[in-house]
């Protein structure tokens, strides 16, 4: 029984680390760059923290999306559209989602406006609309 309880736990971790394994770099760093699960308002010292805690204080600006990542993901599967870049790749919300943009308005040291919105958010997409990989804009 044991030995079944060890293969049965075995056989779960690595199917997480495929699962988790399976995410292209970009969605990797679209997680970091702009997904917190925390629901919003935020305090108005959150962006100050979270630029620094996630490393991204050399950014004059950045959005972050207060959703799931599975709620973010489902915009991939909305109506494709072309991006600011000229790509094929984008996508807009059907619903309005909670968003947290953090504009830099100080230097030194770095310190940034918290502007709590709902938003629809555009992202583009890995070419299997699977992975969200950049955030594009919000309206």
């Amino acid at each position: 029984m044991a030995l079944k309880t060890l293969v049965l736990s075995s056989l779960l971790a690595l199917g997480l680390l495929v699962i988790v394994g399976t995410q292209p770099p970009a969605a990797q760093r679209f997680q970091q760059r702009h997904l917190d699960s925390r629901s919003g308002p935020l305090p108005s010292n959150y962006c100050n923290k979270i630029m620094k805690q996630r490393k991204l204080l050399k950014r004059n600006f950045n959005t972050f999306v207060h959703e799931s990542l599975e709620a973010v993901q489902a915009v991939c599967h909305e109506r494709t559209f072309c991006c600011s870049n000229g790509q094929n790749n984008c996508h807009m919300s059907r619903h309005r989602m909670n968003i947290t943009y953090c504009n830099l308005s100080g230097r030194n040291p770095p310190k940034y406006q918290t502007i709590n919105r709902m938003k629809y958010i555009i992202i583009a997409c890995d070419r299997n609309q699977t992975w969200p990989v950049y955030f594009d804009g919000s309206m």
